[in-house]
């Protein structure tokens, strides 16, 4: 497996300077986050700063396992809808273009919508997603879909149940295990159930169960990442383990960006050596 950082954790923090730091720290890979706020927001990803970006990974000697895209499928208003469904076609060819190395990013991307509407959108979604997903195909990019607490994909049967109807090697998850550990489902039986899915994966830290938790920097709750990593390898995953900050830290009076990214390499670089997961 391989270790990597999301910049989700690091919305001002310009990409000349999150590369070398996140590199020189020992992760393998950045996912770079391009929704509106954050210093790669979409928008500003034009050839020539796609070109820097492309060679500033190079020279860092870095990947690029994913971009995190996440925008709405379900917005009820259909004049955003069509704006959203733009964004994230955009963010297809952003993900083909950004191909180094022979890999093909992956696009993270929540559904939107709440877990009490499953059934009232169910029809509009496996619409949506099917056109999605088949965008993706034609530009080889897979749809990484993030099963997310309070959303209305939001626990293990729901998101298997889309994955069979919607039948593609471009549809795969992006599994955050902390949505399935606030929810109360044990480490195991999320992992077992869907890393066999997974094409790219979110940690953080945790503590509480929904609809009292709070999601924390690794190292500062009790999440088990030897158990983790563990259960990973055994069901065959064998690809980035990426370490996201939460909005809930990034709210701090204190919080820093750096530091909370060096912070969760040592956790997670400490629970490799304990585990009996190769870390390349």
């Amino acid at each position: 497996m391989k270790l990597g950082y999301s910049t989700w954790g690091m919305p001002l923090v310009e990409i000349d300077e999150a590369v070398p730091i996140l590199a020189a720290q020992g992760y393998n890979g950045i996912e770079i986050t391009v929704i509106p706020g954050y210093s790669t927001e979409l928008s500003s990803l034009k050839r020539e700063e796609r070109t820097h970006i492309r060679n500033l990974f190079t020279e860092h000697g870095v990947e690029m396992p994913a971009i995190a895209g996440h925008t709405s499928l379900l917005d009820p208003d259909l004049k955003q809808h069509t704006v959203n469904m733009n964004r994230l076609k955009d963010t297809v060819e952003l993900a083909a273009d950004f191909t180094m190395g022979g890999i093909v990013p992956c696009l993270d991307t929540t559904l939107g919508g709440q877990p009490n509407e499953w059934e009232l959108v169910l029809d509009r979604l496996m619409n949506e997603l099917g056109l999605l997903v088949d965008f993706g195909a034609i530009h080889g990019v897979t749809i990484a879909l993030e099963p997310h607490i309070g959303s209305s994909l939001c626990n293990v049967e729901r998101t298997l149940f889309l994955l069979k109807e919607i039948d593609s090697p471009y549809l795969k998850l992006n599994y955050d295990i902390s949505h399935f550990e606030v929810a109360g489902i044990p480490t195991l039986d999320s992992v077992t159930a869907l890393a066999p899915y997974s094409v790219h994966t979110h940690v953080k830290d945790q503590k509480g169960v929904a609809p009292d938790f709070e999601f924390l920097i690794p190292g500062e709750g009790d999440f088990d990442y030897v158990e983790y990593l563990n259960a990973m390898a055994n069901t065959g995953y064998n690809d980035y383990i990426t370490v996201e900050i939460s909005i809930m830290v990034q709210r701090r009076d204190n919080y820093n960006p750096i530091k909370a990214a060096q912070q969760a390499y040592h956790t997670l670089q400490e629970a490799f050596y304990r585990s009996d997961v190769r870390w390349e």
